[in-house]
């Protein structure tokens, strides 16, 4: 009876220290978005089209004032550009930023090369913060750019929580060996056994901040009522991409309105890719399939961010699995997908979050090079054929853990609650 009171008490303290540890997070938050200098007026609103110079600049003297620097710049909002790109953006282009900054410059030559860029607004959300990335995306002149910075990146918080914090349970320490060694999350493996590592759960988190952010938070995006496409720093899109948007848009309202999100890209690059340009498919969403130059409207937004409590609670560290996972299971009616078959959005990154050396993006370039030399001619049809047509239904799989600490469970969850 002792030893359960004992568990029970310990049980206790450690949820406390969670709801401590994200009400402090959640709190700094709000005391540094809303300190700026006095910027907001009486709405809480600021100037979307402020002039290039105006742009935040981040300060990396010390990891408060980078910190300050990030909350200030996500209040102020500065879109760069603004006094060149006049008007409301006929696309949003939002890219998920980590530190590859040569797969970065890649994915930015192919926007320059897309026609109708000028059109275009760029956010580009990031989660590690350094110079050369800053000068990268500052450097940009051909349409309008929004930065906007994950406010609990494990680069800000390098010793604790939302980081790796020392006195984390080892990864493969066995659950009884951590309960006895009293280590923080002793009591939250995942499901195969496994204890949260700070870099694996980063990404799930950045990307459902980001989708908050995006909709809910960025200014500029007030009264938008198209598509936004999510693409990744390794991304490379095709000329002919916002044509072929416009294409699908056209095709969604007259032969699939019940398409709930768009495809522009695949995972077969330019193979056969003249003959396949301007073939379409419809088919239920799969996270194998569908997650690159995928487009969501503001409709299922709502949807998934009915579904916050589930992303946030599943045993996944992949956002893409939690998604497929969702449709279906949280989501009544699994999500439709209007899809692509000459993908507009190639996959350059030869290495990601689990395999770091030999990367070589000048090797990826010369690929795409002459992989569009030979698909040139399939570039800009002039309208869109169904191809196909899959059963849309939901397809269990077998959850990937990694994501089963609370602390992330609450901090994830927390995204919603101050929206």
């Amino acid at each position: 009876m002792k030893m359960r009171f004992r568990l029970l008490k310990r049980n206790l303290l450690a949820l406390l220290g969670v709801c401590l540890i994200v009400a402090t997070l959640l709190f700094s938050t709000r005391v540094l978005t809303v300190s700026d200098d006095g910027m907001h007026d009486s709405n809480n609103q600021v100037p979307i089209n402020v002039r290039s110079d105006e742009i935040v600049k981040l300060n990396f003297g010390s990891l408060p004032e980078l910190t300050q620097s990030l909350y200030k710049a996500n209040f102020k909002q500065s879109v760069l550009n603004a006094d060149a790109f006049p008007g409301e953006p006929r696309l949003v282009l939002v890219v998920q930023v980590h530190n590859r900054p040569e797969y970065l410059r890649l994915l930015i030559r192919s926007l320059e090369k897309a026609a109708e860029v000028h059109s275009f607004l760029l956010i580009f959300s990031h989660d590690y913060f350094s110079e050369e990335i800053s000068a990268i995306v500052q450097g940009i002149t051909f349409c309008k750019v929004l930065q906007i910075y994950f406010p609990f990146s494990t680069q800000l918080y390098p010793g604790e929580f939302p980081g790796q914090d020392p006195r984390d349970c080892p990864r493969d320490i066995p659950k009884d060996n951590a309960l006895k060694t009293r280590c923080l999350n002793a009591e939250h493996p995942d499901s195969y056994g496994h204890y949260r590592e700070a870099f694996i759960t980063q990404t799930k988190h950045h990307w459902w901040w980001k989708l908050h952010f995006v909709w809910e938070r960025v200014h500029v995006m007030q009264g938008y009522s198209g598509f936004v496409i999510f693409l990744e720093e390794d991304n490379y899109i095709l000329p002919d991409f916002y044509s072929f948007y416009k294409l699908m848009i056209e095709f969604r309202k007259n032969s699939c309105p019940d398409c709930d999100m768009l495809a522009l890209g695949n995972h077969n690059g330019l193979k056969d890719f003249t003959r396949l340009s301007n073939k379409v498919m419809t088919t239920g969403w799969m996270s194998t399939k569908h997650n690159i130059g995928m487009a969501i409207s503001r409709e299922v937004y709502y949807k998934l961010m009915g579904c916050s409590n589930e992303f946030c609670t599943y045993d996944d560290y992949n956002w893409d699995w939690t998604l497929q996972h969702l449709s279906g299971a949280c989501i009544s009616k699994p999500l439709k997908v209007l899809v692509a078959e000459g993908s507009r959005v190639l996959h350059t990154g030869d290495c990601g979050l689990h395999q770091k050396e030999n990367c070589r993006p000048e090797w990826a370039l010369q690929r795409v090079e002459e992989g569009l030399q030979s698909a040139k001619d399939g570039l800009f049809p002039s309208s869109l054929v169904l191809n196909g047509a899959d059963l849309v239904e939901h397809k269990p799989h077998m959850k990937n853990g990694g994501w089963g600490d609370i602390r992330d469970h609450s901090l994830c969850k927390n995204y919603v609650k101050r929206l």
